[in-house]
């Protein structure tokens, strides 16, 4: 079998895994000189912790068995399995944790609630102030920016794979073949679509009415912070964010303790992991109304830079990049991707929203398993 994917994140290239360790062809097709979206700018977070149940757990959990996998074969992902440590500071947010370990699922995520002694046995750089911390286990770590690289290269050694970048597909030519602005055709088996947040051009002549959304955050990385940050870092504004922690606790937290204006109005969280070099990738913010800003803002930047040295206990080395990203998420934000087959031979998969570095080798199986790959 041929399989064609049009997309060089990490969706895609899972795709092209998926394929070619099922002994299958594959020709990658990237529109820019190498990925630049979403599965660049992001956390490299594994992040099961806060996954909704049922469906959505069981992808991420199948997810991270693969990422430790794929982890295993292609060392330079760089693969941590490092768990992660929310702290909380007061009765209403410890209400929120407590109340998370009691899900029916929190065995499969690894939730514990511990004290702030035992967190920090775990994790030596949480020197601030806080009372307690749940302990997520089952939550780990890659590289985002080199991830596609290292892939790419295991794809390579196979002899089956292609990659094409600095081409645009603009057109569906017939089943299982597209035409690219150069004006080659590229005729296989199956055309997988992971095009990101790209949803204009030929998705959207595909389908115009896709049910799928762009969504905007700003991000920042320093120094390196000269120890280890031996877990990810959450605060407990994240617990208003993901559906794992979905209580009356919560509701509680929602009305008793607002979040600050800054955080309120860029709809923040903390989310931090420490790279392979030693900065600290640090995040984020959530923009939906279009169109977006062009610019960044520094008070959220702020707000982060004020929370995280609450929690180390220390000043916060340099900040060396700053950016923002764009990622596509399901409107019905009950599901995992968006996965549409919109023409004979042709399938389009988007709109993973924010689980796409988590969840992306569960989705790609999912779709091989699916197409009888």
């Amino acid at each position: 079998m041929r399989v064609i994917v049009v997309g060089g994140g990490v969706v895609g290239t899972m795709h092209a895994w998926q394929a070619v360790q099922r002994g299958h062809e594959v020709v990658q097709i990237e529109r820019e000189a190498e990925a630049r979206g979403a599965s660049l700018r992001n956390f490299g977070q594994i992040w099961v912790s806060g996954r909704a149940g049922g469906a959505e757990l069981r992808t991420a959990l199948r997810a991270r068995q693969l990422w430790e996998e794929i982890g295993a074969q292609v060392p330079d992902l760089g693969f941590r399995a490092i768990g992660s440590l929310t702290p909380v500071r007061n009765d209403r947010e410890y209400a929120v944790a407590e109340a998370a370990t009691r899900r029916p699922d929190a065995a499969d995520r690894g939730h514990k609630l511990i004290t702030a002694a035992e967190a920090r046995e775990i994790n030596p750089a949480l020197r601030g102030a806080f009372e307690a911390a749940l302990w997520c286990e089952r939550d780990a770590a890659v590289e985002p920016r080199t991830a596609q690289l290292a892939l790419r290269a295991a794809l390579n050694a196979s002899g089956r794979y292609t990659f094409l970048p600095g081409r645009e597909v603009r057109e569906v030519t017939g089943p299982g073949a597209v035409r690219d602005d150069h004006g080659d055709v590229h005729q296989g088996d199956a055309v997988i679509l992971a095009t990101g947040a790209w949803l204009t051009g030929l998705v959207r002549e595909l389908v115009p009415d896709l049910p799928v959304r762009r969504v905007r955050l700003q991000m920042m990385q320093t120094e390196p912070l000269g120890e280890p940050l031996t877990t990810s870092v959450a605060d407990a504004d994240s617990f208003r964010y993901y559906p794992a922690y979905r209580s009356a606790a919560l509701d509680a937290l929602n009305a008793e303790q607002l979040q600050t204006e800054i955080a309120a109005a860029h709809k923040m969280q903390l989310l931090m992991v420490q790279r392979l070099d030693g900065g600290l990738t640090i995040g984020d913010t959530h923009e939906y109304e279009h169109p977006f800003a062009f610019d960044t803002l520094e008070d959220p930047y702020e707000h982060l830079t004020q929370v995280v040295e609450s929690f180390l206990g220390r000043p916060l080395p340099k900040i060396r990049h700053r950016w923002a990203g764009v990622y596509a998420q399901c409107t019905d934000t009950t599901r995992v991707v968006h996965r549409q087959q919109v023409r004979d031979g042709v399938w389009l998969v988007t709109g993973p929203g924010g689980r796409g570095m988590t969840c992306s080798p569960a989705i790609a199986e999912t779709t091989a398993n699916e197409l009888g790959w």
